[in-house]
């Protein structure tokens, strides 16, 4: 009989997202940013209107202000006797009487409705008008308020910030918002094997170097994610270098994210580094690609601790780990509400006959007829499959795939636009 250990088994995705998410508790620290600058930030106070938008009734079309009461037949003529334009306030309506109005303009007083100037003649230079439509009230009028009521939280807190959400925070007198500091992430890879692009031209490179091209996607999506980077650069595989590496990102950082040296060779030294250092909570994920992913913290030499993650060195089981997991990660340290990644139902369009014993995110796109397509070409080496899809299949443990079969598809450039 062996005297070796066993493995314990594989994590499922499910169960370590979850105590990821429970170990992620918001960092707890604000900052006020220009609204101008808010894109992408998560607002750390609920956003209450001072007013109603819009402040009072206004036209939603250019054409003539009425009393719908005088507009009884199309053909009515009135006398025009103002004329409103945008930002300007008219005097109230006179009783059988129209006012020239122009979009946005404010309603006069006594005014219920807006005949379009389509519908409309000009007589006398403009002195009269010929109404050639009977008016609804109400017509073409935006209510006061309508939009935007007093008192109302437009925005809530733990939203992440988008263009529409900024639009509506300015539009309540919002000139700068309180949100989440941005996480500080130190980031490092790992490998004797990796080169810097513009180090060594393509034609010198040595037998089984690699570019790092690692270290630039992930960058990339930390800094999308609001985070600031510290970038740590190379680490050799080295356990004295790497136990340094960690010292000195945990100094200072809410998270270490590294690449590489995560699984059980002589040459990973990531996972003993950390646990001499600090713990690691959970290591090997039952999922395809990223099954050497690693969580836990390393302590500060000033007290405290921050939060190790360990990616695979496999550029798509990088990416794809981070996607799934370091990625909503981030976002609760920022006090976000909504972290989980959407995901749509679609048809497949291709067929797929090996089931794996692992979850298994597939690298597609979808077609011109609504459907899914598979990179040809699905391991996890090969980056191309993440450049080329828009989206992952998310295909649970042991299943196949026919053509015309519904699967559930995560749209992750639409998420990372």
């Amino acid at each position: 009989m062996s005297d070796t250990p066993r493995r314990p088994p594989l994590m499922p995705l499910d169960d370590a997202l979850a105590r990821l998410l429970a170990a992620a508790a918001p960092l707890g620290r604000t900052e006020p940013v220009d609204t101008f600058d808010a894109d992408g930030r998560v607002l750390a106070q609920d956003l209450v209107s001072a007013l109603q938008v819009p402040p009072q009734d206004n036209s939603s079309m250019d054409g003539y202000a009425v009393r719908s009461a005088d507009v009884t037949a199309a053909g009515v003529e009135l006398p025009v006797s103002q004329r409103i334009a945008a930002g300007h306030a008219g005097a109230p309506l006179a009783p059988g009487s129209a006012a020239r109005i122009f979009t946005g303009a404010p309603m006069p007083a006594g005014a219920d409705a807006v005949v379009m100037q389509e519908d409309a003649e000009s007589l006398d230079d403009g002195a009269r008008v010929r109404l050639n439509a009977v008016p609804a009230p109400g017509q073409w009028v935006r209510a006061a308020g309508e939009d935007v009521t007093r008192g109302r939280a437009v925005l809530q807190q733990g939203e992440r910030l988008a263009p529409a959400s900024i639009g509506l925070a300015a539009g309540i007198g919002m000139a700068s918002l309180q949100v989440a500091a941005r996480p500080r992430v130190a980031l490092f890879s790992t490998g004797d094997e990796l080169v810097m692009p513009g180090a060594v031209p393509p034609e010198a490179m040595k037998p089984g170097a690699i570019y790092n091209s690692n270290r630039f996607f992930l960058r990339a999506l930390l800094q999308r994610l609001g985070c600031t980077v510290t970038d740590l650069g190379i680490v050799p595989d080295d356990r004295a270098a790497t136990l340094e590496a960690l010292r000195q990102a945990a100094d200072g950082h809410d998270l270490i994210l590294t690449s590489g040296g995560v699984s059980v060779g002589e040459e990973d030294h990531i996972k003993p580094a950390v646990e001499q250092l600090g713990a690691l909570d959970l290591w090997q994920i039952a999922m395809k690609p990223g099954k050497p992913f690693a969580y836990g913290h390393v302590r500060r030499a000033g007290g405290g601790q921050a939060h190790f993650m360990g990616l695979p060195g496999n550029p798509v089981s990088s990416y794809v780990t981070f996607l799934l997991l370091v990625r909503p990660f981030l976002l609760r340290l920022q006090g976000a509400r909504e972290v989980a990644l959407p995901s749509l139902a679609l048809r497949a369009d291709f067929t797929l006959d090996k089931a794996d014993r692992r979850r298994e995110f597939l690298r597609a796109r979808r077609n011109a007829q609504g459907g899914l397509e598979l990179f040809g070409n699905q391991s996890s080496g090969v980056l191309t499959s993440a450049h080329w899809a828009d989206g992952l299949i998310d295909l649970p443990a042991g299943q196949t795939i026919a053509a015309g079969d519904m699967v559930r598809f995560i749209p992750v450039r639409e998420l990372l636009a």
